[in-house]
């Protein structure tokens, strides 16, 4: 395993990670805003195991990469290497309450079973329409562009949608040749768009009185505590690499406000 972080500015690299390409436009993508490191403590940079049995094991890599600027107080990608077992870029924007802005999060899962796909700029508040009208009026075009070219991935449960947009892209891809064209010509250019109109949104986002940043943080407060409850990867991770370190790798990394 080879691991490169000599700065803020570059990617993790995983060998034989399949979402590697991701990982690497959206680095590159936020080079503009001057990133900085983000403190991580060391146990959570590069954790690795096995799973697997004695004759077959099976290495299992968990490495983070983190950053943050003037408007996002924290930008990370969770990214999990098992080979057949699992492939898995958690990648996350979370916006200074300074600024109006809400989270982008791309979550792109390989299991045995096939591809798990998600992008979204998910609301701090869905019911602000202040909060949500000038995003989802820019993000409804780009969402129905690209949902014509992938199979839904089916509903979400009902308490998770005031935490998502009515952009969010949801799909499941087999695994294969199909599913495999279908990541490189449709879900990495969709989740570039995605990026690219988020980052444009930030560009421009102006800072906000003290009131209105109270209003904002009260909301990404619900959003990372709903998060961190219902963390899908809780029992991957906890197989992978034991409850107390995915505990303490989801409250103090995944989801530290």
């Amino acid at each position: 395993m080879t691991l490169q972080r000599t700065n803020s500015s570059d990617a993790l690299v995983i060998p034989d990670w399949s979402w590697q390409p991701f990982l690497d436009d959206a680095v590159a993508a936020l080079e503009s805003f001057e990133p900085e490191p983000y403190p991580i403590e060391q146990d959570f940079l590069l954790k690795q195991g096995q799973i697997g049995s004695k004759a077959k094991p099976v290495t299992v890599t968990t490495a983070t990469w983190a950053c943050r600027t003037e408007k996002f107080r924290q930008v990370r990608a969770a990214c999990v290497n098992a080979g057949d077992a699992a492939s898995v870029l958690n990648f996350v924007i979370n916006p200074s309450s300074k600024f109006d802005l809400p989270f982008f999060g791309g979550d792109l899962v390989t299991l045995p079973g096939g591809h798990l796909l998600a992008l979204d700029l998910q609301p701090a508040d869905k019911s602000d329409e202040q909060h949500t009208r000038p995003v989802w009026d820019q993000l409804m075009p780009i969402f129905e562009r690209w949902r014509e070219q992938l199979p839904d991935g089916g509903p979400i449960p009902e308490e998770a949608q005031p935490f998502f947009s009515p952009g969010f892209l949801w799909t499941r891809l087999p695994l294969g040749d199909e599913g495999a064209h279908l990541i490189e010509t449709v879900v990495r250019p969709a989740f570039n768009e995605y990026l690219s109109l988020y980052l444009k949104l930030a560009a421009t986002a102006e800072p906000v009185s003290d009131q209105r940043s109270e209003v904002l943080f009260a909301g990404q407060r619900r959003y990372t505590d709903y998060r961190a409850e219902k963390d899908p990867a809780r029992g991957m991770l906890t197989r992978f690499h034991g409850s107390e370190w995915t505990e303490a790798y989801i409250h103090k990394v995944l989801f530290d406000l």
